[in-house]
């Protein structure tokens, strides 16, 4: 017999000092039981300067819904050249709180909140290779430059292009 499931604030509270003293600056608590789950559930703790690399989930039911539930992040999302389409500011506070992204998106997120925590739901199973579909006109984690991206991030609004590209090129 299955037994319900509770999360509660010290289990977050220590979520988010682990994502604090993470390289990565996140850090996630899955809900789902195994990777092969069809549903994934997670909360994902993050703090500013944390960079995630613009990517989309190519395939037909690739859709990802994610809720404030502390803090606050934006989501911010991309034609196929880098060119800012939407940004969605998203708060625990208040205002918009939930935002649903379609399959085939291009999108990133950027942290403006310190100890802000998501939660995502999203189909299974994950497939790390699979499942994301990297932008090739912005940094890879770990590169110099994903610093410069996530302060760009920041301010960027619709029609903002992220020029990696061209500023790796010229030097």
């Amino acid at each position: 017999m299955d037994v319900l499931k509770t999360i509660s604030d010290k289990q977050l509270l220590r979520l988010m000092g682990e994502a604090a003293a993470s390289p990565r600056l996140r850090k996630n608590l899955n809900i789902h039981r195994e990777l092969e789950d069809p549903i994934q559930r997670l909360f994902n703790a993050m703090e500013p300067g944390t960079y995630v690399r613009p990517h989309r989930h190519a395939r037909p039911d690739g859709w990802e819904l994610m809720l404030a539930v502390r803090g606050a992040f934006s989501i911010i999302t991309f034609d196929e050249k880098g060119t800012v389409l939407e940004r969605i500011d998203l708060s625990a506070a208040g205002g918009d709180m939930a935002v649903e992204i379609p399959p085939y998106t291009w999108h990133a997120v950027v942290v403006l909140a310190p100890e802000t925590v998501m939660f995502e739901v999203k189909p299974g199973p994950y497939r790390p290779v699979e499942d994301k579909d990297f932008a090739a006109w912005a940094p890879e984690e770990g590169d110099p430059d994903a610093e410069r991206v996530v302060a760009w991030y920041e301010v960027a609004k619709p029609g903002d292009r992220l020029r990696f590209q061209e500023s790796a090129k010229a030097q």
